[in-house]
């Protein structure tokens, strides 16, 4: 696979729009499957590159999974992904306040939202584990409604129950006023939905513009 369009740290300048982001995405994530990262042998030139002024070709809202570190992921270095991680990969009020600051302040075009298999809040939600203990509630609160439109569908209830999140949260970030809607209406910034399988490390993106 060619890594001829794989972003250097500190030059998002190159990255034209949404599409080609994401494109940089799959082709860092088919790295990653395949176990040939190409970026650990530039961390020190691409720390130092970034140091004063970041330049990030993309958001990724994740889970806080520990399994699904999204720059290994996709084989990206300091100063390529502004990431925020959250159990559930929820777009809460702190959440979507750092989406604004990237896509405004940073002109980031791309916002991926990437659920992964088995996730365990969605799971504690269909089982109705942790619902009332200290903040989970406020997380599960989120995450539920996704779990019972979910509920009628043939197949299994947790894979669907998290790929109907994720598509939910991408719909929320899609609507979130004032800011981001506008946005995306106008085609400065896209939204995209993804799952991370644990097994094989691939990343599937739902639903592309």
């Amino acid at each position: 696979m060619t890594t001829s369009t794989r972003l250097p740290a500190g030059a998002a300048e190159a990255i034209p729009d949404a599409a080609a982001a994401l494109a940089l995405l799959k082709e860092g994530n088919g790295r990653y499957v395949a176990a040939r990262l190409v970026h650990g042998d530039e961390l020190a030139r691409q720390r130092e590159a970034c140091a004063g002024e970041q330049q990030p070709f993309a958001v990724v809202l994740g889970c806080s999974d520990s399994r699904v570190p999204p720059s290994l992921v996709f084989d990206q270095g300091p100063g390529a992904l502004f990431t925020t991680r959250v159990a559930g990969n929820v777009a809460a009020g702190p959440v979507l306040a750092s989406i604004e600051y990237a896509v405004t302040q940073l002109h980031v075009p791309l916002v991926l939202v990437m659920g992964h298999t088995r996730c365990g809040a969605v799971g504690a939600c269909i089982s109705g584990a942790g619902t009332g203990a200290g903040h989970l509630g406020s997380l599960m609160e989120s995450i539920c409604p996704a779990v019972e439109s979910a509920r009628q569908l043939p197949g299994d209830l947790l894979d669907n129950a998290t790929r109907a999140n994720v598509r939910a949260v991408v719909d929320s970030i899609r609507r979130s006023e004032p800011l981001l809607a506008p946005l995306v209406a106008a085609g400065t910034v896209e939204v995209v939905g993804a799952m991370y399988d644990l097994d094989s490390g691939v990343v599937e993106f739902l639903d592309e513009p």
